[in-house]
């Protein structure tokens, strides 16, 4: 690494899996931007127990799903140097069955994490290629893989993720930018709730254990690393083995 440490934005930062791959980064040595939409405290909180445990960190808010907004904050953020990490986190859940979904739930839920992606990500992208070295990972679901009932539309966000990732990887990968998805299953945290009981995990997880954030941060952690270099353009599920 240089000297001084790497910067990493990680988008949706103040949430459980952010929050976790935020610290893990961290810990790892990079100095992290933690977002969040609104509620920049939270992202505040974040940034302080990163840097309690010894790390750098910072915090910042806009809507990912506002172009112009994520625009003017990525350009701010570059003023005060290179970002060598993205981590698209950023997502939100509005479930209804397809037949009664309105088409504000629709396109809310793919603004912020389709539309997000390419507003974050794109500001960043030359940027990156002037370094020769960059780290794009997406945070995905396995319900972009296997579908989940009343989830068309995160489904569809999700799974564009994945086109839109191997086909970025291509584009960028010769200058040493890696483009890679997580696809987290049922995973511990406030957007899970409880849900499910344990009969139904032990059903649907061959695992039969829920995750935890800490398991996803470890392997974006990973990808976000020198020895992920030849890692791109995957999917790569983290989900107990559901599918």
């Amino acid at each position: 690494m240089n000297a001084s440490p790497r910067r990493a934005l990680v988008t949706g930062g103040s949430g459980d899996i952010g929050r976790a791959i935020a610290r893990a980064l961290g810990a790892a040595g990079f100095n992290v931007i933690v977002h969040a939409n609104s509620h920049i405290d939270r992202a505040r909180g974040v940034a302080d127990e990163i840097e309690a445990a010894g790390g750098t960190a910072s915090a910042i808010a806009f809507d990912v799903a506002d172009g112009a907004a994520a625009r003017a904050a990525i350009e701010t953020l570059l003023a005060a140097g290179p970002i060598a990490v993205v981590v698209n986190n950023a997502g939100i859940h509005d479930d209804a069955p397809m037949a009664g979904m309105s088409e504000a739930q629709w396109r809310r839920v793919i603004d912020v994490s389709l539309h997000g992606f390419f507003n974050v990500t794109q500001p960043l992208l030359l940027p990156m290629a002037r370094l020769r070295h960059g780290r794009i990972v997406s945070v995905s679901s396995v319900a972009a893989v296997l579908g989940n009932r009343g989830q068309t539309n995160y489904a569809a966000a999700k799974a564009a993720l994945h086109g839109a990732s191997k086909s970025l990887a291509r584009e960028m990968a010769s200058r040493g930018i890696t483009v890679n998805v997580v696809a987290p299953g049922m995973i511990a945290g406030s957007m899970l709730g409880d849900s499910f009981d344990a009969a139904m995990v032990k059903a649907m997880v061959p695992a039969a254990r829920i995750g935890t954030p800490e398991e996803v941060a470890a392997l974006v952690c990973f990808l976000c690393g020198d020895s992920a270099g030849y890692i791109n353009g995957q999917v790569i599920g983290i989900n107990g083995g559901m599918g």
